[in-house]
């Protein structure tokens, strides 16, 4: 992944985007995302099951749901089957973020202040391009951490440019686990998917 300076797509409100066969595969899909109503949080080519091209998405709310990910799979794979970004054959696998999701856009920090990172630099910032810490804020100047791990004279708080963010992610945490939960279940209410589920769960009930 690289800062969003290195890479100029179009519409991709990113900090933190991907390079090489990634970056391709990410120009190609970002316009059928958002007519889709999806945002794009990472796209990653890895050589699990011989080849696999990861979409990591959300739905503009921030939720991601089975059904989701099984609509944006089909509303994809026509284009890169007409593109054919990838020489060889792949696995294609669409998910949600996760609860300790990468962290790609100035939101997602703003949202994950109070909460632990751990986060690369590309270039050194205050003597290092490897910090792990609490959010303390997010801002145009970039995301400050009071660092957990924090060496003999160095700062507790460090702020870090966005341009000099090459990858960054949550922690995974009681406190993490249950506020994104909570968000996520307030987000579905308002999506009208909490009765569904409610229903779906009687009927489990009533069959048993």
């Amino acid at each position: 992944m690289t800062s969003a300076s290195a890479e100029g797509n179009s519409g991709d409100d990113r900090l933190i985007r991907e390079t090489g066969i990634d970056a391709r595969v990410a120009s190609i899909i970002l316009p059928v995302m958002e007519t889709a109503g999806f945002r794009l949080v990472r796209v990653r080519l890895s050589a699990q099951n011989g080849a696999t091209l990861q979409i990591m998405a959300e739905r503009l709310d921030g939720t991601m749901t089975v059904e989701d990910c099984e609509e944006l799979s089909r509303a994809v794979s026509p284009i890169l089957d007409v593109e054919d970004p990838i020489d060889k054959a792949y696995h294609l696998e669409v998910s949600s973020p996760g609860i300790d999701r990468p962290l790609v856009r100035q939101r997602d920090f703003e949202l994950a202040t109070g909460h632990l990172i751990k986060m690369d630099t590309a270039v050194i910032v205050a003597d290092r391009k490897r910090f792990r810490g609490k959010i303390v804020s997010a801002d145009d100047n970039g995301v400050t951490i009071l660092r957990d791990q924090a060496s003999y004279g160095d700062e507790p708080n460090v702020t870090v440019p966005w341009d000099a963010i090459s990858d960054a992610r949550l922690i995974l945490t009681d406190d993490l686990i249950s506020e994104t939960l909570k968000r996520d279940k307030q987000a579905k209410k308002l999506r009208g998917l909490e009765d569904d589920e409610a229903d779906v769960q009687d009927e489990d009930e009533n069959t048993n």
